[in-house]
């Protein structure tokens, strides 16, 4: 019953995954379209892109506030509905503007989500399998990605007016994903410390862990207790600057591996490394579906929470590096040989999928104490946002002006100086209860 039951709301909450992968891909295969329909100059083509982007950092970084004063699962609500009124009104809009205003609210429901789903998954689940579980939410954005290029592919046959189903198709599981809300409880650890209301946060944790199910309320009990003065609710006090720095680095690092610039420019440079516009997009299907099966080993087969986060950082960063610098290398040397930087390009997905793209959303979801979780989880996910949008913007830049040699020799290094920082710095966390990795990280004073 208890595995049943955490399992059914966590498939339920990364569904709100699903639909953050599936409207930040999906507008690749609309962008040529929107173009043309609406005559749009260079500028007004590239905000129409960024749009979703920029609010979806606006979400990350204001996601925390609902989901502390309203609960976890009545902000999910709005995330479902966010999507639901972007995709219906993308697909109907009859203007230019009309259209940004509802790209942007999809950009505001992938920033909320990012910050509310990986909470609520990692606040309802067992310590022992609370990595797997946090990890649906990842697996499901990769999914969502997938499913996204293969139904843009599809569709993309249908007419002048297929951008408009393109977009408009994530209606179903938008309306799907707010209708399912209503089955799953609120977070047991919300209930207690920011409602007070402890015999429904009992019947919930009993469901949870029914072996253990008291001990684990007197320890979020002994949580709240200790959160109690004023500088408990301040993130930035001198207490809690290791899940801080922590937080911060893992996300920077997510980002200048070069992991969107290859997500959002995979055609751009396949075709700069000489392969013509059908091979870039067959290319680009392929580096989905790797995406696909290794967050799928690292989530559930290789299983991140019997060998555990730290190792699967390590194996992936040096990975990352060999993959990175061998793109290098063959841009600087110019010796394509067909499908050279493609296979390169794929064998990075491959080690990116399993350790930052599978770690990133659990590690943070579970390093900040029960009081200033949602904060920490905002502080993560905006940074995590920023650095996609400055990689985004600067990518095209970047390559054109200084090659793919130096630009992906750039990634290269800074995945060593990742290799260093989880070496030294990253805790293992697997197998701990929240409460027992907030005793190791917070300076109690």
């Amino acid at each position: 019953m208890r595995k049943h039951s955490v399992m059914a709301w966590s498939m339920v909450v990364a569904l709100g995954g699903f639909l953050f992968g599936f409207d930040t891909a999906v507008i690749s295969g609309a962008e040529k379209s929107i173009q043309q329909f609406w005559h749009l100059t260079v500028f007004q083509h590239g905000l129409t892109i960024s749009i979703a982007l920029i609010g979806t950092v606006i979400g990350s970084l204001f996601g925390a506030r609902p989901s502390d004063a309203f609960g976890r699962k009545n902000t999910l609500y709005f995330v479902a509905a966010a999507y639901l009124f972007s995709s219906l009104g993308t697909a109907m809009a009859d203007n230019w503007v009309i259209f940004l205003i509802f790209r942007l609210l999809g950009g505001l429901g992938v920033g909320i989500s990012s910050v509310t789903a990986p909470i609520y998954i990692s606040e309802v689940s067992p310590a022992d399998r609370r990595g797997r579980l946090v990890g649906l939410f990842q697996f499901n954005v990769v999914l969502g990605i997938l499913i996204s290029y293969l139904s843009n592919y599809l569709i993309s046959q249908g007419g002048e007016a297929s951008w408009r189903w393109m977009l408009g198709i994530q209606a179903f599981p938008s309306l799907l994903f707010f209708v399912l809300i209503r089955f799953i409880p609120e977070s047991p650890r919300w209930l207690i410390l920011k409602k007070g209301e402890t015999a429904k946060a009992l019947e919930i944790l009993r469901v949870i862990n029914p072996l253990n199910c008291d001990e684990e309320l007197i320890s979020i009990q002994k949580s709240d207790l200790r959160g109690e003065d004023k500088k408990a609710d301040n993130l930035f006090s001198g207490q809690y600057k290791t899940p801080v720095l922590l937080a911060i680095f893992f996300a920077f690092f997510n980002q200048v591996s070069g992991i969107n610039a290859v997500i959002y420019f995979a055609p751009r440079i396949f075709e700069m490394a000489g392969l013509g516009a059908h091979s870039s997009l067959l290319s680009t299907v392929g580096i989905g579906l790797i995406n696909f099966v290794f967050t799928l080993l690292g989530i559930n087969i290789i299983v991140i929470d019997k060998v555990g986060r730290r190792i699967l950082m390590k194996v992936g960063s040096v990975g990352l590096i060999c993959s990175l610098f061998l793109v290098a290398y063959t841009f600087y040397t110019g010796n394509f040989n067909g499908f050279a930087i493609p296979l390169y390009m794929m064998i990075f997905i491959a080690f990116f999928a399993f350790s930052q793209g599978a770690v990133i959303w659990v590690f943070i979801s579970e390093i900040f104490p029960n009081q200033v979780r949602a904060k920490g989880q905002t502080l993560g996910s905006s940074t995590h946002w920023v650095m996609a949008a400055i990689i985004a913007f600067s990518f095209p830049y970047l390559a054109e002006k200084l090659g793919g040699a130096v630009t992906f020799s750039f990634f290269g290094t800074m995945m060593i100086c990742q290799l260093i920082f989880v070496w030294k710095f990253m805790p293992e966390t697997k197998g701990k209860s929240l409460e027992q990795i907030e005793n190791k990280l917070v300076v109690m004073h």
